[in-house]
């Protein structure tokens, strides 16, 4: 088996073919693959950024995602030279994760900033829960939350009452927010404003009630995180075993280890064992992760 993979002549004609007769069987869905992954990409960073209220241009991004990827891709290429085969696993492999890892990194960002803003809602409510009982509009207990709190609450507190002061309804500029913003927390506390603004009602113990949810959900939120502290940890340390004993054998022995570098076969059996890797890890985290 090593001896028919040790022929680099006749597999790498092999995988060019069933690469071709693929691409030419599946041209469309190919092109549309490759535009989703790299200028679908760059859209849905684009609107991260937006959202997050962090200026940016399209050229900028696509420089950032051209280098990650491709350059990537080339440098790991380059580096596995005179190993064409590892080279092309390799660097369409960087390729791959050049594309989607950005987006990753954004997303992340996206959910903490979120997740902050859900988190100063518990004060941001007191103070508007005291405005409206001391004798204040909705719009000026917004501004004592814009003045007393930082952000993002204040960056998008800030937007609703700009919207507001140009023409824009209160609904409409509250909608927004709570499109801005995807949180149960934040659709109740417009819904909740909205309809008290057409039925009438107490909108100061309104706003002392969702302040209340808000703070059992958090301890809810956290007595699930001291429960799948364990089963996170151990999601990251099976991970990093593998690779922990690659380096391990490298160190030890590197005569034993370095076949699986420099031969197609091993190159095949890393590839596989990556994949295997990644398949773990997201089965790991989707088990441990549980929505409030």
């Amino acid at each position: 088996m090593n001896s028919l993979f040790s022929f680099d002549w006749i597999i790498i004609p092999l995988i060019g073919l069933c690469v071709f007769l693929f691409a030419y069987l599946h041209t469309d869905k190919v092109l549309f693959w490759l535009h989703k992954r790299s200028l679908g990409q760059r859209e849905e960073i684009l609107k991260l950024l937006d959202l997050m209220f962090v200026e940016a241009s399209h050229k900028k991004v696509t420089t950032i995602l051209l280098l990650l990827s491709f350059g990537l891709g080339a440098l790991a290429f380059l580096a596995l030279w005179p190993n064409v085969v590892a080279g092309i696993i390799f660097g369409i492999l960087f390729v791959i994760m050049g594309w989607s890892v950005p987006k990753l990194v954004m997303t992340a960002l996206y959910e903490k900033r979120c997740n902050r803003f859900v988190n100063q809602m518990v004060d941001g409510m007191t103070i508007m829960a005291n405005g409206v009982s001391s004798g204040l509009s909705v719009t000026q207990s917004m501004e004592r939350v814009t003045d007393n709190m930082s952000n993002p609450i204040k960056q998008e507190f800030n937007l609703v009452l700009s919207q507001i002061r140009i023409g824009m309804s209160i609904e409409e500029a509250l909608i927004e927010l709570s499109e801005r913003i995807p949180r149960p927390d934040v659709q109740m506390f417009v819904n909740s404003i909205n309809i008290l603004k057409e039925t009438g009602g107490n909108l100061g113990e309104t706003f002392s009630t969702i302040n209340n949810t808000i703070r059992e959900r958090q301890k809810i939120e956290k007595k699930i995180q001291a429960l799948t502290a364990q089963g996170i940890a151990q999601g990251v340390i099976i991970t990093l075993v593998p690779f922990f004993l690659l380096l391990v054998l490298f160190a030890i022995q590197p005569q034993y280890i370095m076949p699986m570098f420099t031969t197609t076969l091993g190159v095949i059996l890393l590839l596989v064992m990556l994949i295997l890797q990644a398949i773990g890890g997201f089965a790991i985290k989707k088990i441990i992760t549980i929505k409030v």
